[in-house]
């Protein structure tokens, strides 16, 4: 295990022990897999709902791809993604979906003299790094956006995800919106074929890479760049402002989202590269996958009572990570689409 890696893992070991406790004769545990994204705020989450319920959460963060895989093949009571399935996958599974809370994909750096936020980065400017078009740090297009920052003749060190990732999906769909080139020759999935860098799996292993590397640069979920001291960057957005990344930043990139007209297309959507002066450029909300007829529907109902006790009581805990909880008319719509799931 990396030494970053391990900070994480400190950081919220209390709440992380807690997502795993075996509850024995109390309840039997909810199990489910996918997502690493995410996987901060459900660990601070199973911890406070364990202490209420007496319900425990197995969870295993193995990425969005591990998350959808293992749903399908109902080895897991839900999959977890940050790439959200299209209507007719989920209807070919037989599969429900619904968000649980929005966040923010921050590039991170370990740059010699570069603290967190003093970094200016264009969305442009990031994909010419992740194609190996801009391979150090003294680039003259970063140093025009960085007048004030001393930038070091240094090779730039590109780590990306190894494992299919919906934090991968919502990193390259930006990366496509801004640069068409990025598009046709890369283009958005969580798995791509990555012109330079080397791989890491989960947001976990990217933190940790970038954190021991100098020169390097990352993608991961806000709360992972901040847990692991890691320097993040600010970044350009559609509307050609500087945004740092934040809560705030992120609900001002959701602030559009149609969550109850969603609601027939799955909660499909899309946050990246919205306009809006406060808008973070690479906002997104995470996703939960269980199945319409479960094999073990009281299992299933558990998981629904989890989430719904989240959306109730868990909005300071998603903002002391900085991920924004969804709005009223989000959890409304989201929890009278339940009906369709047999049990509720």
């Amino acid at each position: 295990m990396n030494v970053s890696l391990k900070s994480v893992l400190t950081a919220i070991a209390g709440v992380a022990a807690a997502a795993v406790i075996t509850t024995g004769a109390l309840a039997a545990n909810i199990n489910g897999a996918g997502a690493s994204f995410p996987y901060p705020i459900y660990a601070k989450w199973a911890s406070a709902y364990q202490g209420v319920s007496g319900v425990g959460l197995n969870y295993q963060s193995i990425g969005s791809g591990g998350g959808i895989a293992q749903i399908k093949a109902k080895t897991v009571t839900f999959g977890a993604t940050d790439a959200p399935l299209k209507i007719a996958e989920l209807q070919k599974a037989g599969l429900a979906q619904f968000p649980t809370v929005i966040g923010g994909v921050v590039p991170v750096v370990n740059v010699p003299g570069v603290g967190a936020g003093k970094l200016v980065l264009s969305g442009k400017g990031l994909a010419d790094i992740f194609q190996g078009k801009i391979a150090r740090w003294d680039d003259a297009a970063s140093k025009a956006l960085n007048p004030d920052v001393n930038l070091p003749g240094k090779a730039i060190s590109v780590v990306h995800r190894a494992d299919a990732s919906g934090t991968t999906f919502v990193f390259t769909t930006y990366l496509s919106r801004v640069d068409q080139e990025w598009g046709k020759s890369v283009g958005a999935a969580t798995a791509v074929d990555w012109p330079v860098g080397i791989g890491a799996k989960g947001n976990e292993g990217v933190a940790g890479n970038v954190a021991q590397t100098s020169g390097s640069i990352g993608y991961v979920e806000f709360a992972y760049a901040k847990q692991n001291h890691l320097s993040y960057t600010r970044l350009v957005n559609k509307d050609g402002k500087t945004i740092v990344p934040s809560a705030d930043t992120f609900k001002a990139a959701a602030a559009g989202a149609d969550w109850v007209g969603a609601a027939n297309n799955g909660f499909y959507i899309i946050l990246v590269d919205q306009a809006g002066a406060n808008a973070w450029p690479i906002t997104a909300t995470t996703y939960i996958l269980v199945y319409k007829q479960p094999s073990d529907v009281a299992s299933t109902k558990e998981v629904l009572k989890f989430f719904q006790w989240s959306y109730k009581n868990g909005g300071n805990a998603a903002l002391s990570l900085d991920y924004v909880p969804l709005p009223p008319n989000a959890t409304q719509a989201i929890e009278a689409s339940w009906k369709q799931i047999q049990g509720w």
